[in-house]
């Protein structure tokens, strides 16, 4: 039930976005936009409407979400999941080896080198 919310939900903000953006521009924001008549109310076009309704289903489907949230962690507490957490098991660090197993054993003469005069 919530994947199937969720989806609407996104498709919806995915929707309320084209529309808004789709919109002429009928404000002075920052000095820009469209016509010089102010008046009190602007006639109210189709995707006027189509963004009031698709605001209404986004902020339903938002309180819908919150519900169903509420619901599936119902009596848990975060500070109750931190507390109740086992704990971490510490990582341990490898001996190092030895330094007779790191090296192979010296072959053939195992006399040390003298200079030789020449």
């Amino acid at each position: 039930m919530e994947n199937v919310v969720l989806t609407i939900h996104l498709l919806l903000a995915i929707a309320l976005i084209g529309v808004v953006l789709l919109q002429r521009s009928e404000g002075g924001g920052l000095g820009m936009g469209g016509g010089g008549a102010v008046s009190g109310r602007a006639a109210a076009t189709a995707l006027g409407k189509v963004t009031w309704i698709l605001a209404a289903a986004f902020i339903v489907t938002s309180i819908t979400l919150t519900i169903i949230a509420a619901q599936n962690a119902a009596g848990v507490s975060v500070l109750d999941r931190l507390t109740d957490a086992p704990p971490a098991p510490e990582a341990s660090v490898p001996a190092l080896p030895d330094a007779d197993t790191l090296l192979p054993p010296p072959s053939g003469d195992t006399a040390p080198l003298t200079p030789t005069a020449d």
